[in-house]
């Protein structure tokens, strides 16, 4: 009997909380998610960014990073050495070499001297060189920022490309682009603040890209790159399954995002934080995906410009004009991947491919946003983890013949956002082997990007393990004020 009377008061007590009970019912709490959709759809929470910064007036206003991954060689495309041909087949003399580390697959074979495989020309009025390979790049040579005495550590891929773009040689730092969503964020409320497109190549790489190249290390993982697919969905889990109405699927995402706002606020897990934010930004992206993925809207100039790749989905021409599209979106940093640029064998032929592949579309990208007046307040950067060396690989006269990796010098070129055009700073040695002029740390580089971005890079930092990390680590970093506008 007592089972009875407490079942019936359990009963009565569930139906006070639901009909009666300060008012709240089910018609109430339905119209209460209508009015938090409306609140959802129509004010946005925004992502500004620390509210200390810029440290300085920014140049650039956003950043797309043309990263070539693999080790462009500096002697075919960017630095012209003419008189290695009187050296070549003789031996690299170990004056200049001056016991610099070889990898495992030349260090046991004499180093001979394999000279340029391409002819140079000066282009424009600033009279940059520029082999034969990239012929598109000479219409643009004034606009680029040419910079000829890069300097890095590390001479195998990973730890070099890591380094490159996190500062820091072993995963678990932050990336550049990281960084800067971090730090600055964006007000663009339908697309993530740093978004990676990488290229589908028409024959398998074997060159590993990793996601730490993108990820947020030790920052918040809000801040991490989210990758753009080269498929049907170019990001998974996007698609509400058939038959489930948007309204349906917004109540329930208000609904958990209720219950993720009372655990952040019982442990102040930033990572809670991030959850709210990304099930809001997969909601707005439903719709802002397709969009951009859908070039229909793009003239026939378009195509033309970038030439007759941008029309195969996910190729490096056309991840060039969906950068071109993101930028105008709002986002803050692009970063595109184009592998397959390790050339240790048939280098005459392979890198005449990458070349082909990303000529053009780099050359039309930059005339992209110079004409619809983007250049100005966006910085591109070209470039990889690092060089190439003068000796030949295998033997040096033969069409087998490659190159191995080389750290102590390589090319990358800027345009846009606040850096002079036509300049080429910094040189190498008769053998391209070693800086001559002005050295350029991979920090350096940092230091300067951040600088163009309004951000001052010691004074920009993350405590993590009782430590202030920076971008640009605890060694000497300088900005490179010689290339600023």
């Amino acid at each position: 009997m007592n089972n009875r009377f407490e079942n019936a008061a359990l009963e009565e007590t569930r139906r006070y909380f639901l009909g009666r009970g300060a008012g709240v019912s089910l018609g109430a709490m339905a119209l209460g998610l209508l009015e938090n959709l409306r609140q959802a759809i129509a004010e946005p929470k925004q992502n500004l960014g620390l509210p200390d910064l810029p440290h300085n007036s920014p140049r650039a206003k956003n950043v797309i990073f043309l990263t070539q991954s693999g080790g462009p060689s500096q002697i075919e495309l960017f630095d012209h050495k003419p008189d290695l041909m009187k050296w070549a087949g003789k031996e690299l003399p170990e004056s200049i070499r001056g016991g610099q580390r070889l990898t495992t697959m030349t260090a046991n074979q004499k180093q001979l001297i394999m000279p340029s495989r391409t002819k140079f020309k000066r282009y424009g009025e600033s009279g940059a060189t520029l082999g034969e390979w990239l012929p598109y790049h000479g219409e643009i040579a004034d606009e680029l920022c040419f910079i000829k005495s890069m300097v890095t550590d590390e001479i195998n891929h990973a730890p070099a490309m890591t380094k490159f773009l996190t500062g820091h040689q072993l995963p678990g730092r932050p990336s550049m682009g990281a960084w800067s969503s971090y730090g600055l964020g964006s007000e663009n409320q339908n697309l993530p603040d740093y978004l990676v497109l990488i290229s589908k190549m028409k024959r398998p790489s074997d060159q590993p890209l990793y996601d730490h190249y993108w990820g947020s290390g030790f920052l918040p993982s809000q801040y991490q790159g989210v990758k753009l697919r080269n498929a049907k969905e170019p990001v998974l889990y996007l698609r509400d399954p058939d038959g489930m109405p948007r309204s349906v699927r917004r109540g329930m995402l208000n609904g958990i995002s209720e219950l993720n706002q009372m655990r952040l606020e019982q442990t102040g897990d930033p990572e809670i934080e991030t959850r709210i934010r990304q099930y809001e930004m997969a909601w707005r992206m439903q719709s802002s995906i397709p969009e951009l993925n859908d070039l229909s809207d793009e003239p026939e100039s378009t195509f033309e410009l970038y030439g007759p790749d941008s029309r195969r989905p996910g190729s490096y021409a056309a991840n060039c004009v969906q950068a071109r599209r993101l930028i105008e979106r709002g986002v803050r940093f692009v970063q595109l991947f184009h592998p397959d640029w390790d050339h240790h064998s048939r280098l005459s032929s392979w890198c005449v491919a990458r070349c082909r592949d990303t000529d053009q579309a780099s050359a039309a990208l930059v005339k992209d946003l110079k004409q619809r007046g983007l250049l100005d307040e966006t910085l591109v950067i070209w470039g990889g983890e690092f060089g190439r060396g003068v000796a030949g690989q295998g033997k040096w006269d033969s069409p087998e013949g490659g190159r191995d990796h080389h750290p102590r010098c390589f090319t990358t070129w800027l345009a846009g956002g606040g850096v002079k055009a036509g300049l080429t700073y910094g040189a190498t040695d008769e053998f391209s082997y070693n800086v001559a002029e002005n050295p350029v740390h991979v920090r350096d580089l940092h230091a300067t990007v951040l600088h163009l971005l309004g951000i001052d890079h010691e004074r920009f930092t993350y405590r993590h393990q009782g430590l202030d990390f920076k971008l640009t680590g605890v060694e000497p970093s300088n900005i490179i004020k010689e290339i600023l506008a």
